[in-house]
């Protein structure tokens, strides 16, 4: 069996209980070293094989996996966060079908819910904001032209930004463009839950210098949003006026 793991944001206590297992019993692990915590490898046997799919291809990562599984190994593909998020795995699972290989799905913590743990911030605030866009800029990788910057920063909603720190002057352009206000609060949150965790809250005209200040070009996450301010109305769950189906109103 193979098994897709997400490792989590960072931390190296926020792989899932069933990661760990499945840590544990592997025979072979392949990681994404280049963004997976190692620490996490050394939940593994003594006598794991461990592969690092940073310098690998797709076709060297199935040469690796199937074989060991045909074999009636315990194999653990390692990604970071949660898998299904900028993963690239849909394509690794098709392989997968295709050969009659068996597998499943771990999921994990994704680095933004660990940037909201990070910033103290709830991305859904009443009157707010009730929608949350992830999503990044398009570079050497392309994006659907209805899913540019600009296009989505139309919704005015929350927005969490992946793989987007290296171009921050041009994120800047897109989201103004779009609509948000320059001075609409920001954040940069660099390596969220990792032990060298950095917040840096600013606005969006202020994001490409606040990254150049402190030195960041990647592994960051990019926050942008009402939600990092300071205005918003109460919620309805706890409001003693409110009634639903488990609280009859009290006021």
């Amino acid at each position: 069996m193979i098994h897709f793991v997400g490792a989590g944001p960072g931390a190296e206590d926020l792989i899932t209980v069933r990661g760990e297992r499945l840590l544990k019993q592997a025979d072979v692990v392949i990681y994404a070293g280049s963004l997976v915590n190692p620490v996490h490898l050394a939940r593994t046997k003594s006598d794991c094989d461990v592969y690092d799919s940073a310098s690998m291809t797709l076709e060297q990562v199935m040469e690796v996996m199937i074989p060991a599984a045909q074999a009636g190994k315990t194999v653990v593909r390692l990604h970071t966060g949660d898998p299904s998020i900028y993963g690239a795995i849909r394509e690794q699972m098709d392989w997968l079908d295709a050969q009659g290989v068996e597998y499943d799905v771990c999921p994990g913590v994704s680095s933004f819910c660990g940037a909201a743990a990070a910033l103290r911030a709830e991305y859904t605030l009443p009157d707010v904001s009730q929608t949350v866009i992830l999503s990044r800029m398009a570079g050497r990788t392309p994006v659907p032209e209805r899913e540019s910057i600009r296009s989505l920063a139309a919704h005015g909603s929350t927005m969490i930004l992946f793989l987007s720190a290296g171009m921050l002057e041009k994120l800047t352009e897109e989201l103004i463009a779009g609509g948000y206000a320059p001075g609409t609060p920001a954040a940069i949150v660099y390596k969220a839950t990792w032990p060298d965790e950095t917040v840096i809250r600013t606005t969006v005209a202020g994001l490409a210098e606040a990254a150049k200040q402190n030195g960041i070009t990647k592994t960051a996450l990019i926050a942008v949003g009402g939600f990092l301010g300071d205005t918003y109305e109460r919620s309805k769950l706890y409001d003693p006026t409110f009634t639903h189906g488990c609280r009859e109103a009290t006021l």
